[in-house]
């Protein structure tokens, strides 16, 4: 079963995450996912402020800067797995270093 999990926390906390605990974090847990063979794709996003959003309303295309939603939480990244089962997708989530101060979303692929 294929599963997106997106990533998201407050912006104002990256330097928790660049800190070099955090970036030891990140990579032993990458390093778990290539080990058990799981990860299909990983990648960080820019900051929400270089966000664009388009929406398309009575034929009119309306293009915003910025993210959709005003929220501290915002996705930071992305990792699409291949695992047995959600339980499985749940175990890899939690071992995110960002699931300690921000959450990660899992989502079935279809």
């Amino acid at each position: 079963m294929r599963y997106m999990l997106l990533i998201s926390a407050d912006e104002d906390r990256e330097p928790d995450v660049v800190s070099d605990e955090g970036m030891r974090r990140f990579h032993e847990w990458m390093a778990d996912l290539e080990r058990r063979g799981v990860l299909r794709a990983h990648e960080g996003l820019y900051p929400s402020r270089t966000a664009t959003t388009v929406r398309v309303r009575d034929g009119e295309v309306l293009r915003t800067d910025g993210p959709f939603m005003e929220t501290k939480d915002q996705i930071g990244g992305f990792a699409l797995i291949e695992c047995s089962g959600i339980d499985e997708a749940v175990e890899i989530a939690a071992g995110h270093p960002a699931a300690r101060f921000g959450q990660v979303e899992i989502r079935p692929v279809r």
